[in-house]
């Protein structure tokens, strides 16, 4: 398959870039790199140095190429505007400079919406004028990611967040204009949010430019979604397991793969704490040995 596996700092912890918590970046670099990735992604902005020449000799040394960042940031919050778009446009900076491709938006999670993540019967809707305004947020910093700095922008849904769940992700993409828009498909975030993976890429792979490859442990699963677990303190529960021992099929998502011709990246996500129980460098090796096992060897 002409496929690459990447990694990214949340497989370390990483979620915001001023965690006292976080482990250095050249760490993640050299453990991702040592655990047999071809790719890292950037992170929060301002985890990674912004200093051009700086990232670039930190990922030369090893051997990894910048594949693509997020802009985690409240869309949904027309009062926070300001700091999506900072963050927009440093992680725009920050990945042309050194060549990368995937530019992903995902709205981060509302304390309004937290609570219901994984209950879509449940969870507040937005509509009207506050949807029409969240949508001509990401509209701007997805047309400024593709005309401005030559970016293939996707669209990640994420539980707690705005877009969440099928209904939220399909009626986004129908209104955004796919010349602009992408989608970069979680699959734990998939299932988290209640539908299929495969079954959404088999209608979706002609809009489907980048993979997050996640799994996530149904026990938890179920455990967290009665007892409205906040979704960090899930994170630190363990919803996302190594790849495999989950309730992901992965085959059938390198068969969808694989007949769609898809080329490029697909990262490796294991959201968790950072100061968990687990290891990052041990699910790190393990996540790659179990995708090497079922074809995945770029």
């Amino acid at each position: 398959m002409s496929i690459r596996i990447s990694n990214a700092p949340c497989s370390w912890g990483v979620e915001f870039p001023d965690d006292p918590r976080n482990p250095p970046w050249a760490k993640v670099l050299n453990e991702a790199a040592a655990t047999g990735y071809a790719g890292i992604e950037l992170g929060p902005i301002g985890f990674m140095p912004e200093d051009p020449a700086v990232l670039a000799d930190g990922l030369a040394k090893n051997g990894l190429s910048l594949v693509g960042g997020v802009v985690f940031q409240p869309f949904h919050d027309e009062a926070k505007w300001d700091r999506v778009l900072d963050a927009s446009r440093r992680t725009c900076r920050s990945l042309q400079s050194h060549g990368a491709e995937h530019l992903v938006l995902i709205d981060s999670i509302s304390p309004r919406r937290a609570p219901t993540a994984g209950r879509p019967d449940e969870a507040e809707q937005m509509n009207g004028d506050s949807w029409a305004k969240m949508l001509d947020r990401v509209r701007t910093v997805a047309k400024m990611g593709t005309e401005d700095y030559g970016l293939t922008v996707s669209i990640h849904a994420h539980a707690g967040g705005f877009c969440d769940f099928e209904p939220e992700l399909e009626r986004m993409l129908g209104e955004i204009d796919a010349g602009i828009l992408k989608i970069c498909l979680d699959t734990g975030h998939s299932v988290y949010a209640g539908f299929d993976p495969v079954a959404f890429m088999k209608r979706h792979m002609d809009r489907i430019v980048y993979m997050h490859f996640k799994d996530i442990d149904p026990l938890v699963q179920r455990r967290v979604i009665a007892n409205r677990t906040d979704f960090y303190d899930a994170c630190a529960d363990g919803i996302f397991c190594n790849l495999g021992r989950g309730a992901v099929d992965f085959r059938a998502v390198r068969d969808v793969l694989e007949n769609a011709g898809y080329k490029g990246w697909c990262t490796v996500e294991q959201d968790c704490d950072p100061q968990g129980s687990t290891s990052p460098l041990d699910d790190s090796r393990a996540n790659r040995e179990y995708l090497r096992s079922i074809g995945f060897n770029g």
